[in-house]
Parts: structure tokens; C-alpha cells; sequence
């Protein structure tokens, strides 16, 4: 089976609590901007993966995940560090970085939060929405952007889909690490960082702004499951150079989170 990265070489120091892993990234994990460069997509699944590896505990789950983007994120062997930064017996907060050539370019921190029994105040507001197998059509939208990463990617759009806004589900059949069997948590969120394609504001035929996130914030009110993820998003753009993109997050037993992206808005030498 295909995969976005290999794992090179693993050290686990347990007195420390800290993990150093080193991958080399495969054509898969490229990038749609930039071809020598990762798509963020497989760069914050294989992050979230090594978070949710690190010395986890029974009565703790993950409540938001956020990445923040240093720089460009070269298609080359990188290095990821993983530690605890906050200790607690009822949150954890955990960072894992990844290093390319000598440079911090992505970090990750997690929240971990102790779970209860808290069904007796059970509620949510945001709605589920019609399956991947539910009357879509293959997004045709991913034929117009370059990159390993998106091409490998399964997208069904949803009725309703105009620039700006739309639901798209979407899946892939890599997995993150070469060998290694991912989980749906990993999984899904490799898929997250599409919620800045999915319904994009510009024609594709005239798309002369590029529009890349600087991060990714991700809250999930519960643990999600699963291979599809829906991506209920919306794409704005202010007047003065700054964008944001928006999403409710579903997999295929109803809405678990929200993602947050902020863009830079930047005129392209020519069209994508």
C-alpha cells in the first residue's frame, strides 16, 4: 500500500517522556503551491499520529489540535520531536515539531482532556449531513490542482457546492507511515487542511490569488471514527490581504468538531 512518508529511525527515551522520529516524505505527501514542497495535509496526520502515540492514557482524549506553519515545509527527511510540555491529572498538553534541514517549520500542540460520564447533559447544535454515499458527485475541482497529495485523494462534492461554500467529503487510500496501519483519528486528520481547497472563493479558471493557511485549529467535541471526512466549509476574504477558512467537521456518524485556517492572500505570477 502507498504511503506519505517512511520511517527512517525511532528513539524513545521514557525517563524524559520524549520521542525522535525521522521520516522520509514519498512523492505522495507533495504539496499543491509548490512542488518541491509537503502539503500540509499528510504533514499535520503524521504530527497528530505522533501525538496520539505518545504515552497515552486510558482516561484522556484529544479535545483540540492546533498547527502552526514556521515555513516552507521541503520535500526532504525531517525530523519530528515529541514531548509533554504540561502535566496534569486531568489535562495534558503535548508539542511534537517537525525540523526540516536545520529549521523548525511546523509545531503541534494537543490538549488532552480527562473524560466522564457527561450523557445526562448531552447536546450539540451543529447538524449532521447527507453521507459520501448519499447523491454526490466526484469533486472535479481536484483535477486542477498539481501535487502528489491531492491527486491521491477521493472527493465527492455535495449539491449546494458554489465558491465560497460547499460540502465535499473526502478519503484516501495512503497511509502515513510505510507499513504501519493507520489509525481513524491519524487518518481523518490528514485530511483536515483541505478544508482551504474544498470551496475555495475563485473560479479555477481564474484563480490569481493564492491563498495558503499560516495554521490549522482544530476542536473536536468527541472522538471521531471512520475513513470519509466531511468538510462543511466556508472561504472568506477581506479587503485587505487576509483570508479565513471555516469548517464543520463530520465523519460518517454525524458533525465531531470545527477546524479554523487563517490565509495570506497573495497575486500569483501567473494562474495555477
Amino acid at each position: 500500500m502507498s504511503a506519505f512518508y517512511e520511517l527512517v529511525d525511532k528513539k524513545v527515551d521514557t525517563e524524559k517522556q520524549l520521542v525522535q522520529s525521522i521520516y522520509q516524505p514519498t512523492l505522495h505527501a507533495q504539496g499543491a503551491w509548490n512542488a518541491n514542497e509537503q502539503h500540509m495535509g499528510p504533514v499535520s496526520g503524521l504530527l497528530a499520529a505522533e501525538i496520539e502515540q505518545f504515552f497515552p492514557r486510558d482516561d484522556m482524549r484529544l479535545g483540540r489540535i492546533s498547527f502552526d506553519i514556521f515555513g516552507k515545509m521541503h520535500l526532504d527527511q525531517c525530523t519530528v520531536q515529541t514531548r509533554l510540555i504540561r502535566p496534569g491529572r486531568t489535562i495534558e498538553l503535548v508539542e511534537s515539531q517537525m525540523e526540516i534541514r536545520g529549521q523548525v517549520c511546523v509545531v503541534a500542540r494537543a490538549w488532552r482532556l480527562l473524560t466522564q460520564d457527561s450523557s445526562a447533559i448531552e447536546g450539540q447544535e451543529d447538524q449532521p449531513v447527507p453521507g459520501p454515499h448519499a447523491g454526490g458527485v466526484v469533486w472535479t475541482e481536484q483535477e486542477g490542482w498539481r501535487g502528489g497529495y491531492i491527486q491521491g485523494l477521493s472527493a465527492v462534492q455535495m449539491p449546494g457546492h458554489r465558491p465560497g461554500k460547499g460540502l465535499v467529503w473526502l478519503n484516501t487510500d495512503k497511509v502515513l507511515v510505510a507499513g504501519q496501519p493507520d489509525s481513524d483519528f491519524a487518518h481523518l486528520m490528514s485530511l483536515v487542511d483541505m478544508a482551504n481547497g474544498v470551496a475555495h472563493r475563485q473560479c479555477d479558471a481564474e484563480l490569481l490569488w493564492a491563498f495558503p493557511n499560516l495554521d490549522l485549529q482544530i476542536h473536536m467535541l468527541r472522538q471521531p471514527s471512520g475513513r470519509w471526512l466531511g468538510l462543511e466549509a466556508v472561504q472568506q476574504y477581506s479587503s485587505d490581504g487576509i483570508g479565513l477558512s471555516s469548517a464543520v467537521l463530520h465523519d460518517e456518524h454525524g458533525p465531531f468538531g470545527r477546524s479554523e485556517q487563517i490565509l495570506t492572500l497573495r497575486p500569483m505570477a501567473q494562474p495555477l
